[in-house]
């Protein structure tokens, strides 16, 4: 009677020591015999992923794995490089903390990305819709065929030529549209085309205007509503944000962008201030980068929202920084260079330093690529889009 009591609790017995040897296990503590005794100790684990995968982890120099793998560390600061064969290196200083998951996700980009071009018939002026999705652009060659405003698709799947992902919206035989400059509604349904000529032109996106709308009259109405559309999309971001952020946010924020997801902010630093703790207690398994709480007056910074992490980004124009499109990264254009850093203004890396035009650098929705416009240092030739090649 009693041996068939027992084996049932032994079975439950070892069931419940199991479980709980597992349950601690995924918490990252290890059995250990390497003093010559037993040891049960609490460490950390550290998720390293990499795009593409397949690239090497360092950890404080010392090969240690390849990504798409988790280790167990001791609780401390290491710093972990990712590295890949053709690609530029990760690099990051992680604070590894008991029980708590930390990630090491390394956008890899390559060293000698591949330059393609996506026109052939010379570009003009081209600027990016609000959704990050649609370029417009001014054509003016020699077939006036050809010669126009055009839309560019670049979700198309695929792109085999320009005209095939593009939608012309003006014919423009009589060449007034080929100097214009663009801006679009808050909503990417509309374009306002200016002529050099100082003459203003609402246009619909999504075909051909054969009687182009002539707003030039009118033009203080149209752009006093379209900002009243902006004011209402950032209010909008702004109520869905608990009280004590948004008054923050208003009283502190100069906000130039946020990201796509709306989960991070890019702004200047409208007064000198403390930024105060908005979520508390505060998250484990975050970004451990040294974030700065503390607001200097002119000086630029990303907020993350959902992980109430403030980070300073150090010299450099605001004027010059967007948002990439998976929001986890900026670019930045200057001095005829394109770099791509992370949010917290880590990893700063040089994609591409060579010609092309002004600022007219535009990321792919995916992130897969970069657009420029440029000549490739011929003066002889109008400049054409091309694609810098990530992935």
């Amino acid at each position: 009677m009693k041996k068939q009591i027992l084996f049932p609790l032994l079975i439950i017995s070892v069931l419940l020591l199991a479980t709980t040897l597992i349950v601690f296990y995924g918490k990252g503590y290890r059995f250990d015999f390497g003093q010559g005794k037993p040891d049960f100790f609490g460490t950390g684990l550290l998720v390293a992923t990499s795009e593409p995968n397949g690239a090497q982890v360092f950890v404080d120099g010392h090969l240690t794995t390849a990504t798409d793998n988790t280790l167990d560390l001791a609780p401390g600061e290491y710093t972990i490089k990712i590295f890949k064969d053709g690609y530029f290196p990760w690099e990051k200083k992680l604070k590894i903390k008991k029980e708590v998951v930390t990630k090491a996700d390394a956008l890899l980009f390559p060293n000698a990305p591949k330059l393609e071009n996506i026109t052939n018939v010379g570009v003009k002026n081209p600027v990016l819709d609000p959704s990050k999705t649609r370029l417009a652009y001014s054509i003016a060659s020699q077939s006036a065929r050809k010669n126009g405003i055009y839309i560019l698709d670049l979700t198309t799947r695929p792109i085999l030529t320009l005209q095939s992902s593009s939608t012309q919206i003006t014919d423009d035989t009589t060449d007034q549209f080929s100097n214009s400059t663009f801006a679009f509604s808050p909503d990417g349904s509309q374009l306002i085309a200016t002529t050099s000529a100082q003459t203003s032109y609402l246009l619909d996106i999504n075909g051909l205007n054969s009687n182009p709308q002539d707003v030039t009259a009118t033009l203080a109405n149209v752009n006093s509503d379209w900002e009243r559309q902006k004011s209402e999309q950032d209010k909008s971001r702004l109520d869905s944000l608990p009280k004590e952020l948004r008054q923050v946010i208003s009283a502190n924020f100069n906000v130039f962008e946020w990201s796509l997801d709306d989960t991070k902010i890019l702004y200047e630093a409208s007064s000198s201030a403390l930024l105060p703790i908005i979520i508390n207690p505060r998250l484990v398994g975050v970004d451990t980068t040294s974030e700065q709480r503390k607001l200097d007056k002119g000086s630029i910074y990303v907020y993350d929202v959902r992980e109430d992490k403030n980070y300073k980004i150090e010299n450099k124009s605001p004027k010059n920084l967007h948002w990439f499109p998976e929001s986890n990264h900026l670019i930045y254009i200057a001095d005829q260079k394109i770099d791509i850093m992370e949010f917290d203004g880590s990893n700063n890396t040089t994609i591409y330093a060579g010609p092309f035009v002004d600022n007219f650098v535009f990321p792919w929705p995916d992130g897969s690529k970069v657009i420029i416009l440029t000549n490739l240092g011929n003066p002889n030739i109008t400049p054409n889009l091309y694609t810098i090649v990530l992935k």
